[in-house]
């Protein structure tokens, strides 16, 4: 069975029905008649793989999982992608890296075994960290990020300190570890493995030699990838939390509260912590606490996705995406996005600042800790 029929048969494409309730609820599929994800097995069935796999059609997909949900032969359309991508990659189509590929080279840096890094200068003298704790706070890309796109707006550093002033808010002085290298999702998801296989393998050996029992990120992606993932790529044993079910244990326990403000805010479901990681409710009972939440039209289980995966494909169907999310928000008379992944914060606040936006309706978007960091009160 070559690696074709394979991605075929393991994520269920041969009961593609192709009754269509896929394209109609795509994100890519609404903005791009060109693509469906039922057109894309139908491709791979039919077609000689000569004739798709070097084109840019198998990186539209924003794996998102919107079409799963609703698909009645049950479809693994995401995985498929994802597993597609791989075969592209070998036959030289590796997708085009927005960034300049920038944000791959050092996720291939990383996988370096003896590499050495500086990534902790982001901790100040009031946050509290452990030596020799068991909970560690996996802090992922962000320093990286933060460099790479401060300048439009992100709160990368801020996050990070942000979620390590939560956790000390609630008793806990978290592990941060010098050396820990990125988790490797976005490899994962564009077809790289093996390059996925080789972080998660560093990361593990990490996690096991600091004595870690259980992970706290705050980043959807690294959520969905250390939780569902690792254990499969390496092994892992160990409990993995977003932080905003950390927190909403703690205010349903009475160890964290917050100071209610009259900002009206809007929740974005990342794909990754709701339909991919099956988490709603914990970050709404949190935010709830802090600003006057509104629901777009498009939430939870139905939330739209921020438009851009794995830093490919961010042109005008991304842009019309995140066009049309910030103007949900808008419509539903909020005056910030509240998010709980980095990327989409990246990608809303890149959209509002190019030359095209500049006089367009605009939201403030912030990430989830951020802003309930700065409505802490005291018990």
């Amino acid at each position: 069975m070559n690696a074709l029929e394979t991605a075929l048969r393991e994520n269920r494409a041969y009961l593609c029905l192709s009754c269509g309730k896929c394209t109609a609820v795509c994100p890519v599929a609404r903005k791009d008649a060109g693509f469906s994800p039922r057109r894309l097995v139908e491709r791979a069935v039919n077609d000689d793989p000569s004739t798709w796999l070097g084109g840019d059609e198998v990186w539209k997909c924003l794996t998102c999982l919107r079409c799963s949900a609703l698909c009645p032969g049950d479809v693994h359309f995401s995985e498929f992608a994802r597993d597609v991508r791989a075969l592209a990659r070998e036959s030289g189509n590796a997708g085009a890296c927005t960034h300049g590929d920038a944000i791959f080279a050092w996720m291939r840096l990383m996988q370096e075994p003896g590499l050495r890094q500086n990534r902790l200068d982001w901790l100040t003298d009031d946050l509290q960290v452990s030596a020799d704790g068991d909970t560690l706070y996996f802090v992922g890309c962000l320093p990286h990020y933060d460099v790479m796109f401060r300048a439009q707006g992100f709160e990368g550093v801020a996050i990070a300190q942000s979620t390590v002033r939560l956790l000390n808010h609630m008793g806990i002085a978290p592990r941060v570890l010098a050396d820990e290298r990125c988790c490797g999702h976005d490899l994962l998801w564009a077809g790289d493995a093996e390059g996925f296989r080789k972080l998660a393998s560093l990361n593990a050996a990490l996690f096991a030699q600091a004595g870690i029992r259980r992970i706290v990120t705050s980043c959807a992606e690294c959520y969905r990838t250390l939780k569902l993932d690792y254990p499969e790529a390496c092994g892992l044993k160990v409990e993995v939390l977003h932080i905003s079910q950390v927190l909403a244990q703690a205010l349903a326990d009475g160890k964290i509260a917050f100071r209610k403000g009259a900002l009206p805010v809007a929740f974005h479901d990342p794909c990754r912590l709701g339909r991919h990681g099956g988490e709603y409710d914990a970050p709404r009972a949190v935010l709830q606490a802090a600003a006057e939440l509104r629901e777009m039209e498009h939430a939870r289980e139905r939330a739209l996705c921020c438009g851009t995966s794995v830093w490919t494909q961010c042109g005008q169907v991304a842009k019309a995406l995140q066009d049309e999310r910030i103007g949900e928000a808008l419509v539903a008379g909020a005056e910030a996005m509240v998010t709980a992944c980095p990327k989409c914060q990246i990608h809303f606040t890149c959209a509002m600042s190019g030359p095209t936006s500049a006089s367009g309706p605009r939201v403030a978007v912030r990430d989830l800790v951020c802003v309930l960091a700065d409505a802490l009160a005291d018990i």
